[in-house]
């Protein structure tokens, strides 16, 4: 299980600062009041262990379906040459991690898709929302896509 995808040369820019901390602490009220949907897609909280800091990090993340009760999130910072600060999280402790889901909270494990399981991931992802094409367009990167998995010794519910 291999983080592998580094920055690129080119890209859109790529959202900081007080104003994101603002915007993902309302967007993460909006996915635990409403269920998981925001601006038309379904969302979830990503709880990561911050790779340097070792603290607790939380963000709001589109996800898709990955089959087998798995979620498939995309790394793509709007397109921006860097990956997000979660992906490097995620890297550097991929067991660490939890999602907040449907009113429950789940211990993940995170893996990167690679090849052909990436290139069908990839598909299915950019046919329900094709706006991340686009971000894919904006950069000479490709957007990492993770697959979070429930642990076996994770007990669901909150």
């Amino acid at each position: 299980m291999s983080f592998t995808i580094g920055s690129g040369t080119r890209g859109a820019r790529q959202p900081r600062g007080k104003l994101l901390v603002w915007f993902n602490k309302l967007v993460i009220n909006r996915i635990r009041r409403s269920g998981g949907k925001v601006m038309g897609m379904n969302a979830l909280v990503l709880t990561t262990v911050g790779a340097k800091s070792g603290i607790e990090r939380r963000t709001p993340v589109g996800w898709f379906p990955g089959g087998d009760g798995r979620w498939l999130i995309v790394a793509s910072a709007a397109g921006a040459p860097k990956n997000p600060a979660w992906y490097h999280n995620l890297a550097a402790h991929p067991d660490r991690a939890q999602v907040e889901v449907g009113g429950r909270t789940v211990a993940v494990v995170a893996e990167q898709l690679n090849g052909a399981e990436r290139e069908e991931a990839w598909r299915q992802i950019t046919a329900a929302a094709p706006r991340f094409a686009e971000y894919q367009d904006k950069t000479d990167r490709e957007l990492p896509i993770i697959r979070l998995t429930p642990r076996p010794d994770s007990a669901s519910g909150t």
